[in-house]
């Protein structure tokens, strides 16, 4: 008679292990899914690497695993040496931890501090699956996406991925932090006296938001500036520089290198001006915002322009190439989109809603259990 196969030790309560990279991109993604998945009943434990605290301190973990993890350059082979025993060390403290725990699932959301996650959980043959922010497949989740058990994605189409995936790869949209989600039901602000635009990412080094948008909206003309009331975030150094440019131009700014209260103040913006990461493309799309993007043109495989082509396409986005952007074209294309007033700024919300996927979390959440009980049956 054929052995029958043993089944696989477990937590008592469905414990779920959420790997993510230490950027807000693999986070609040991640965070989501972990609200959802407690709301259910699950326990959920954290792995990352240092800079993930800096993302983690409202994460509803009931431990955080801090795991060895590296990165390389192509070609440098030293480096990859360096990274391969960190990676190594890595994996080696998760199997200890998964030893201990007994996750019911192991979940990756990409950056190189999951990879160590993932290998002791494929190692282990625990349930696995990944999730894929961005239109294009990253570097560390190309590594594992053949051998994990689901593959999860956030936009329609996911470039870089390998034939053995097609038609395996479910799109379930972007997790989103439950009060970004509330904004999905709440209607566009009405177009009035002011008109209220929304800097983002200018406290992760972008020069060119910092600078050259106090310096296009400084551009338009007086009859349009007297409307503005802005809220940048930018990078602490060049606060002093934005604030006087506002000033100068007597636009009504408020001007700080971080907004602890993001939800509230998307919720008011007629306009938002920024990066087109996933998680901002995401954002934009179940809060219903009209958008300004200038994807990072050093992003790997270009993947915010990918990002930002859904929103262009559905009508609700103007996508700039960051080599194309002056102060002049910038407030040209500000000034266009100020101009088709509220009804125009309205037609684009609703653009941007079409393609929101609010329920991501929720949807990812089904998947996990779904391939938990599939695992189980065979």
């Amino acid at each position: 008679m054929p052995k029958t196969k043993k089944p696989k030790p477990r937590s008592e309560t469905p414990l779920a292990v959420v790997a993510a990279g230490g950027t807000g991109g693999h986070m609040f993604p991640a965070e989501a899914l972990a609200r959802e998945l407690i709301s259910r009943g699950w326990q959920v434990v954290l792995a990352s690497d240092a800079r993930g605290a800096a993302y983690a301190e409202k994460f509803p973990a009931i431990e955080r695993l801090s795991l060895e993890a590296a990165t390389f350059k192509k070609g440098d082979v030293v480096g990859m040496a360096k990274a391969a025993l960190k990676i190594f060390a890595g994996t080696r403290q998760a199997t200890k931890a998964f030893k201990r725990l007994k996750p019911w699932a192991v979940i990756g959301f990409g950056g190189y501090p999951s990879y160590p996650a993932l290998m002791a959980a494929l190692g282990r043959k625990d349930v696995t699956l990944l999730h894929e922010q961005n239109s294009v497949l990253g570097r560390s989740n190309r590594q594992v996406c053949a051998k994990v058990d689901a593959v999860a994605c956030a936009f329609p189409v996911l470039k870089m991925a390998p034939a053995a995936l097609e038609g395996q790869v479910q799109v379930v949209g972007n997790p989103v932090r439950p009060d970004i989600r509330a904004l999905y039901e709440a209607p566009y602000p009405a177009v009035d006296k002011e008109i209220r635009l929304l800097i983002t990412g200018g406290s992760q080094g972008a020069k060119i938001l910092s600078e050259t948008v106090p310096q296009a909206l400084a551009l338009l003309p007086v009859s349009l500036r007297i409307l503005l009331k802005v809220e940048q975030q930018t990078r602490a150094e060049q606060i002093e520089f934005a604030t006087k440019t506002y000033a100068d131009a007597e636009i009504d700014a408020e001007v700080a290198p971080f907004f602890d209260n993001m939800a509230e103040r998307l919720g008011r913006a007629h306009i938002v001006i920024g990066r087109s990461g996933a998680s901002t493309c995401s954002e934009l799309a179940v809060a219903g915002k009209p958008s300004i993007l200038i994807p990072l043109k050093i992003a790997a495989d270009d993947h915010q322009t990918h990002n930002a082509a859904v929103l262009k396409e559905a009508g609700a986005a103007v996508v700039l190439r960051e080599d194309d952007v002056t102060a002049q074209s910038l407030s040209y294309a500000i000034r266009g989109l100020i101009e088709e007033g509220g009804a125009g700024l309205k037609k684009r919300s609703d653009a941007a809603k079409s393609v929101a996927r609010p329920d991501a979390a929720e949807l990812l959440a089904d998947l996990v259990e779904r391939t938990i009980k599939k695992k189980a049956q065979e």
